[in-house]
């Protein structure tokens, strides 16, 4: 308590990364901490969140959080606003790229994922996070982000998400475009949009990151970019407290929307 009673005198930033306790999530996590914020790491396991916490060492601190349960979401809203009562940074990046049947390659997976066979029961499970987990803790943290003076949202998105990119011919991902992950993620930078318009007037920021296609759960670790590598967007837009507001960019600058 000491630490956390510290940290509100001193106006350290505040921020929550939601699926902090691996991959794009943790390096988030790791970035924040390692400049100054004092950083909830979000886990559906709290031993998970535990040890990436203790891993990450000073100014990070697990929070047990299923975005898909709302006592859950409850308990850390309860949480922040005792320890610090407000929120500066909440990065959405908590996602699920599949639903069913471990263990399955990523090509069974983006097979399995098609528009034409994709079960309802699967759609419904990766949105339930995606989509409507990222509505629900947004909405439950905006009253603590309304105490900031510089409140920001970020949602982890995805190239994928972008219906120009993906529409354009020569674009060499349209494959993989699916009404399961892909079509969530689409779904998550309408989300993010519909924030941001109405976020803007009281000054909170809002936008959405790619990390590109980055080796991580999400895709069996079968990326072509390391999580470091992929980090570095997310990263540099969670530290901008100065950006702009309904930003969508990726490794290699803005994306269309």
């Amino acid at each position: 308590m000491e630490n956390q009673l510290k940290s509100s005198t001193n106006n350290q930033l505040v921020a929550l990364v939601t699926g902090a306790n691996q991959g794009v999530g943790y390096q988030i996590a790791k970035a924040l901490a390692a400049n100054g914020y004092y950083v909830y790491i979000g886990s559906r396991n709290q031993n998970n969140g535990e040890k990436a916490a203790s891993d990450i060492g000073a100014n990070a601190y697990a929070v047990q959080l299923d975005v898909t349960k709302q006592s859950t979401i409850t308990a850390a809203v309860n949480r922040i606003e005792k320890e610090q009562g407000r929120l500066d940074l909440l990065v959405n990046n908590a996602a699920i790229s599949h639903a069913g049947k471990q263990g399955r390659t990523l090509e069974e997976i983006t097979q399995a994922n098609r528009a034409s066979m994709a079960a309802l029961d699967d759609i419904r499970t990766v949105w339930e996070t995606n989509v409507f987990g990222v509505i629900s803790i947004t909405q439950a943290m905006l009253p603590l982000l309304r105490k900031s003076s510089s409140a920001r949202i970020l949602n982890v998105s995805s190239g994928l998400a972008s219906l120009s990119w993906i529409a354009d011919p020569a674009c060499w991902a349209r494959e993989h475009f699916d009404v399961v992950y892909a079509a969530s993620k689409t779904a998550l930078n309408a989300v993010t949009m519909a924030f941001a318009l109405e976020l803007e007037k009281e000054h909170i920021k809002v936008n959405a990151v790619s990390p590109g296609f980055t080796a991580t759960a999400l895709n069996n670790f079968q990326g072509t970019d390391s999580v470091e590598v992929g980090s570095r967007e997310p990263i540099r837009v969670a530290l901008d407290i100065n950006g702009p507001t309904l930003t969508f960019t990726g490794p290699d600058g803005p994306f269309q929307w």
